[in-house]
């Protein structure tokens, strides 16, 4: 069963401030726990906290990175029937779906922990001319700074390591928002964080509103911004200045309508994330977002490939 209540994780530090976040048995209907709900001066306190943590974070060394991720891939293994029933209850998924989120969350961190030590780099020849006789140029890559990421409903394990994972073994703090509706899974990974060494404001997870959660992305402090959800995040894109984006607004699969409610009705809401049964071991929720354009960074085609496989 689930705690009877959950903190939230501040620059590190698990922070009881409040149990106003209820969570819902999906099966049931019934309260399964309450959980820290961050307002908008908590929401500011993290940012500031992963704005001062980037030079350390940057300058933690590779081995260590990789040793803080092999430790979540050791914890989530022995943790993993929590995890898996975490999400049962919160998300409403088959416990055999479950089990399976999990291990894609163990697989995305094992993989971000051998990436940590994998430092890539060119050497580029310059000689273009006479001027530029002997001249190289050397390319390295560096942590692009704090990230602010905001994941939904539908994957809250899956989503959250795609997300977390990268950015530790890239030396990137950052702050995570998960669903409200689904935030103990992430809640479990950031008790898991702060048994490591990871520098003091490496990251802040918090449960927060939509409104205040808007502070993630206009702030310039916020290097980088990564949304996976609606279409909504079209208009995130627009307000979050000159930060990077990285969105993933849902698949192109098609929506079957019959005559009741109609076809009115249907063009809505269509385009929203919704939760159909898609076969007998599948009640949660898939997103089936009808857009055709693609995301800012990559495939939503491929992304969704991926994601059925796990």
């Amino acid at each position: 069963m689930l705690k009877k209540s959950y903190p939230y994780y501040l620059a590190n530090k698990p922070v009881a401030a409040n149990t106003d976040l209820v969570v819902l048995d999906k099966y049931s209907g019934k309260r399964a726990t309450r959980v820290a709900f961050a307002d908008a001066a908590t929401v500011r306190k993290a940012i500031v906290a992963a704005h001062k943590a980037a030079p350390d974070m940057a300058a933690f060394p590779h081995d260590a990175r990789r040793d803080v991720l092999e430790h979540c891939v050791a914890r989530f293994i022995e943790r993993q029937e929590e995890l898996a029933l975490a999400l049962c209850i919160e998300a409403g998924k088959p416990i055999h779906d479950s089990r399976g989120e999990v291990t894609r969350l163990i697989d995305t961190f094992r993989i971000a922990a051998g990436e940590a030590t994998r430092l890539g780099g060119e050497v580029i020849d310059m000689e273009i001319s006479k001027r530029t006789r002997g001249y190289r140029g050397m390319v390295k890559r560096v942590p692009v700074g704090p990230c602010a990421f905001i994941t939904p409903f539908n994957f809250p394990l899956n989503l959250v390591a795609h997300k977390v994972a990268p950015a530790l073994a890239a030396g990137c703090p950052f702050v995570l928002k998960p669903a409200a509706k689904t935030p103990v899974g992430a809640l479990i990974i950031g008790e898991v964080l702060a048994e490591t060494d990871l520098p003091k404001g490496a990251f802040s997870i918090l449960p927060c509103s939509n409104d205040d959660a808007g502070l993630l992305v206009e702030d310039e402090r916020i290097k980088l911004l990564s949304f996976t959800g609606g279409l909504v995040g079209w208009d995130l894109k627009a307000r979050a200045g000159k930060k990077k984006v990285v969105l993933e607004l849902g698949g192109n699969a098609a929506c079957i309508v019959d005559d009741d409610p109609g076809l009115d009705s249907m063009r809505s809401s269509s385009a929203s994330c919704s939760a159909p049964i898609t076969s007998p071991d599948r009640a949660a929720s898939v997103c089936s977002a009808s857009s055709s354009t693609p995301t800012s960074t990559k495939s939503c085609a491929a992304s969704s490939r991926r994601r059925w496989r796990s």
